[in-house]
């Protein structure tokens, strides 16, 4: 599972661990991943739980992250980055970075795992996305760029397991309270004299589409995609299901 040691990744991980999936979590920092697995190892002392560092900016990493991996059956793929960044000032570096990041992870990840999924005709491939991917944000466009990539990678993949029990789908979640959120709000609320608390909520009550009126949880995210891991989830296939609150406003 890419981008696991935090926020959603590390949520949808402690779901899986819990329903006795044994779990490989990944960051690119090893303290971080070692400070994950451990977290993990206290919340479910029988699981099965490991770690592997890598950053997918770094080529050489991702081959010895592919070697080191055995046959998946369920893959998650989460890793991302974001940033509020006006569209002139995203440089072609940036570009390259948010692409090798947020969509090249997941190509290359996938690559490795499906043709052993299609062999054994079993397998789970999930895309985590975002609405951004949907109604991609002015300020946001490198990153909702990468994530309506996402879900044509994930629709084209879908269609490569025709007769199998092989699925893949992509997860829609909507605006989330992560640990990146949380420490953007802290420090935005600290250079405006605000309390976090006050600033998350007044942030949420802005978002006129959502239904929620409230961050969602990290766990609300995890739920819906461990019911896409799970055998019964086996009609669900080249799917893209919405985890957003509601701010989406189109029916379909």
């Amino acid at each position: 599972m890419s981008g696991s040691t935090q926020g959603i990744g590390y949520a949808i991980a402690e779901a899986l661990l819990r329903e006795g999936a044994s779990v490989v979590v990944n960051g690119r920092d090893e303290d971080r991943v070692r400070t994950a697995v451990a977290a993990l190892r206290a919340t479910a002392p029988e699981g099965a739980v490991s770690g592997i560092a890598a950053d997918f900016q770094d080529p050489e990493q991702v081959r010895r992250l592919l070697g080191s991996l055995d046959e998946l059956d369920i893959l998650v793929n989460n890793l991302g980055v974001f940033e509020v960044k006006a569209f002139e000032s995203v440089s072609d570096e940036d570009w390259q970075r948010y692409v090798d990041v947020n969509l090249m992870s997941a190509v290359r990840l996938s690559r490795h795992a499906l043709p052993a999924m299609l062999a054994r005709r079993w397998g789970r491939i999930i895309f985590i996305s975002s609405e951004s991917g949907v109604n991609v944000p002015a300020d946001m466009l490198h990153y909702g760029v990468t994530k309506a990539a996402l879900l044509a990678l994930g629709n084209g993949l879908a269609k490569l397991t025709r007769g199998t029990e092989v699925t893949v789908n992509t997860v829609l979640g909507g605006p989330t309270y992560s640990d990146g959120v949380a420490r953007a709000v802290t420090e935005i609320s600290q250079a405006r004299g605000l309390a976090p608390a006050d600033l998350k909520d007044a942030i949420a009550a802005g978002n006129q589409t959502s239904l929620l009126q409230r961050f969602i949880e990290p766990e609300e995210i995890a739920n819906l995609a461990l019911y896409l891991a799970s055998p019964v989830s086996s009609a669900t296939n080249g799917a893209a299901l919405r985890a957003d609150g509601g701010v989406l406003t189109s029916m379909l």
